[in-house]
């Protein structure tokens, strides 16, 4: 289904070295802001600081329900505010990222994470800690509408799943040495750790804005500015050949279709487009429902909750992050190879699983006052790691990489938009409600989460249709051979229903 001529053209050192600063600089800079939050409020020296209700409550010799020691509204609104502004800022980046490029959106970006983090390091009150956290918000909702495009443009078709994964690679690196940070500044004496996890948070984002003015742009870009013949000799030069005629000639087809579109947001509701529209809502909502965030941003606060002290929490949380990584680079490494629909379907068995059993472990063992056995501890780490596995296999990387994919150039802006904003939006309520949930919810928490993980799997087998070596120009054929569809973009649909 939806099979292509493929384009001339090769892996050149021109183009990995691109979509590595590029990948590089926004993953890490992703996976480090949202990774770094959990360790930190975990902190005791940071929480007398700043939610010092919630100190108490920890240091108290009053006896407290286990899963409702971290339930503060405040504190989930510093986790979470981040992608408010994120959501915001990424409608703000689809204009942007149309008329003057990929690179100006990720410059943008990447300035004001620097900013935020600054600020966040040198925080003296929570009004500064939280404004430190939307200017974050405004880095992530740049540079998430921009990359994964700029490393769709920029990869061979034949091999763009690989590409465009190494952003989630990346993710979860930044993840990794967010909880590394975490795990050695805690022992620091006098408390100011937590200023130094918050202020590194800068070093990626400078490594990407100071690279970014010397990135090329994507030819889509370029032809999508009315740069012709710019655009075909940087073809030229990030496929490594004079023979780009072909791949050329659907870009221009492609440009041409989309100068048509006056207001992308508004034609994107057109009855052609509707599952590019559903599938860019759908998608990010599903990853955010899979409870990922509930690890990314709360594993320390969760290993703590079953009975770890500091450092014992944030070690785990290392040790999930390994795991995480792991299987993000095996997926890397075969998703250009046995298609996204494969993958996508191993890694929902490979989450729900183990939600099952650890819901069930912590609905048996735990109680309200007390704390689980080493051994169940550690099965529960277990558990938890083969959950990420899972995740990093699928819709860690393969989230990012489909709905980088699926968009005609005409909407494609405004469609990744709506991706990230649904992303930012669903991760805002995930993340704003979970310390909630758990303290009513407690163990069952992860049956919540095992369902939408089961409906999210089913979703998919019925309908995603396989993107793999599918050039972008030609993408809508995927659609139109689809079972249902096809309803929507066959034969005169473009005329119906508008």
């Amino acid at each position: 289904m939806g099979e292509a001529v493929q384009y001339n053209g090769k892996i050149t050192r021109f183009v990995l070295l691109s979509c590595v600063i590029a990948a590089t600089g926004s993953g890490l800079m992703f996976g480090y802001g949202t990774g770094v939050t959990g360790g930190v409020a975990s902190m005791g020296s940071f929480l007398e600081k700043f939610f010092p209700g919630i100190y108490r409550k920890m240091n108290g010799k009053k006896e407290v329900n286990i899963y409702c020691k971290f339930d503060s509204q405040l504190l989930t609104f510093f986790t979470s505010s981040l992608f408010i502004s994120g959501l915001v800022a990424t409608f703000l980046a689809s204009p942007v990222t149309r008329a003057w490029g990929r690179k100006a959106s990720i410059l943008i970006g990447g300035a004001a994470f620097i900013a935020g983090s600054a600020l966040g390091g040198a925080a003296e009150n929570i009004y500064m800690l939280i404004f430190s956290r939307l200017l974050l918000g405004i880095g992530f909702g740049f540079t998430n509408q921009s990359v994964p495009l700029y490393l769709s443009e920029m990869a061979p078709p034949r091999h763009r799943g690989a590409f465009n994964s190494g952003f989630q690679l990346c993710l979860s690196c930044g993840i990794l040495i967010s909880y590394l940070v975490n795990y050695n500044i805690e022992k620091i004496k006098g408390g100011w750790g937590w200023r130094v996890s918050l202020a590194l948070a800068a070093l990626p984002a400078s490594i990407l804005t100071i690279s970014t003015p010397f990135l090329p742009e994507t030819p889509n870009s370029l032809v999508q500015q009315g740069n012709q013949e710019k655009a075909k000799r940087m073809l030229q030069k990030i496929r490594g050949t004079a023979d780009v005629e072909a791949e050329f000639d659907d870009l221009i087809a492609a440009n041409n279709a989309s100068k048509t579109i006056k207001h992308p947001f508004k034609n994107i509701f057109q009855r052609k487009y509707r599952p590019q529209l559903v599938m860019s809502i759908a998608i990010p909502f599903f990853q955010q429902v899979t409870g990922i965030n509930v690890i990314a941003f709360y594993a320390p606060i969760l290993f703590r909750t079953i009975g770890s002290g500091v450092s014992a929490s944030l070690l785990s949380s290392v040790v999930t992050g390994i795991a995480g990584l792991s299987m993000v680079i095996l997926s890397l490494l075969i998703v250009d190879k046995v298609g996204r629909r494969a993958l996508f379907h191993i890694g929902g068995v490979l989450m729900f699983v183990p939600q099952m059993i650890i819901g069930g472990i912590m609905a048996a063992k735990l109680g309200d006052q007390g704390g689980l056995s080493q051994g169940y501890s550690i099965s529960v780490l277990v558990l938890i790691c083969s959950y990420l596995a899972g995740f990093g296999l699928s819709w860690g990387p393969l989230g990012w990489l489909v709905t980088s994919e699926i968009f005609p150039l005409e909407i494609r802006s405004a469609a990744q938009s709506i991706t990230v904003a649904t992303s930012f939006l669903f991760t805002f309520i995930v993340a704003q409600t979970f310390l909630a949930m758990l303290c009513h919810f407690k163990a069952r928490i992860f049956f919540f989460f095992g369902v939408w993980v089961v409906l999210m799997t089913g979703y998919v087998y019925v309908l995603l249709p396989e993107t793999k070596d599918v050039p972008l120009e030609t993408m809508d054929t995927i659609w139109r051979e689809h079972w249902f569809w096809k309803r929507f973009v066959g034969d005169g649909a473009e005329y119906e229903g508008k």
